[in-house]
């Protein structure tokens, strides 16, 4: 089989199973795994598949793309409404510190801080600073940075500086995608970036992210599994086996 056939037969697959990997189309194709990769290198270039940890995805199924904040606010609302009440509890007692990571999802975590409560809050993200100002209770700190305008979240290497300097007790993660192979991911390698010094600088991690985010691989993986000691999400997980969370120690709170 000359390359351009095989190459061709492996875009067929993609589209036909969804995802494949790099190991299953070497035994299939009888060629190694140095090959298989240089295939899906082309055949990413040709936007014809999307390459992800140890295999490929169809292209439209994985798109490079954000959608805007006020774009994701809206979708799954109700869902993520009850992801951040149920995150709430994790919230330290009076004189605790928290981070908030910049999302959809973690700034409605804002409504859920009781009114008398005392904390510390650290945030990148613009409208979770707007939403937490006026708490009496809340001493907040917004973080430095370059804001993007399609996530409203502050990045670069001033937020990063400020970040690796903080201890704080709990830091709430929001993330585009979750695997046990990839970890938590996202599209923008800046964004990764910080959410990769939010997990350093905090004791406990909490991620939220509705059941939709389970089981998708975004461009670059921020976290893995053993980073996280909580997800909350608003259905049980079945695009990932629960003996991989139960694998890495980590609590699952279904919403």
């Amino acid at each position: 089989m000359y390359a351009e056939e095989r190459q061709q037969a492996i875009a067929q697959l993609v589209v036909a199973r969804g995802r494949v990997a790099v190991t299953e189309l070497a035994e299939e194709f009888a060629v190694t795994t140095e090959t298989v990769r240089r295939d899906l290198g082309a055949l990413e270039r040709l936007r014809l598949l999307r390459r992800v940890h140890g295999g490929a995805v169809p292209a439209a199924s994985l798109s490079a793309m954000e959608s805007r904040l006020d774009e994701r606010d809206v979708t799954h609302a109700r869902e993520k409404e009850r992801i951040a009440a149920a995150a709430a509890r994790f919230l330290p007692d009076d004189g605790g510190t928290v981070v908030i990571d910049a999302g959809s999802t973690t700034a409605r975590l804002a409504g859920f801080i009781p009114p008398d409560r005392r904390l510390t809050a650290f945030t990148h993200g613009v409208p979770i600073a707007a939403k937490l100002a006026p708490l009496p209770g809340v001493d907040l700190h917004l973080l430095p940075g370059r804001v993007r305008p399609t996530t409203q979240a502050a990045v670069g290497s001033l937020t990063i500086q400020v970040l690796e300097r903080l201890r704080v007790d709990v830091a709430f993660l929001g993330t585009n995608g979750v695997t046990e192979d990839h970890g938590l991911s996202t599209p923008d390698s800046e964004e990764a970036a910080v959410k990769r010094a939010l997990v350093r600088a905090a004791r406990r991690v909490v991620v939220l992210a509705d059941s939709t985010k389970l089981g998708r691989e975004a461009t670059v993986s921020f976290a893995g599994l053993d980073d996280v000691d909580v997800l909350v999400t608003d259905a049980e997980p079945a695009a990932v086996p629960a003996r991989a969370f139960a694998a890495h120690d980590v609590e699952v709170v279904v919403a």
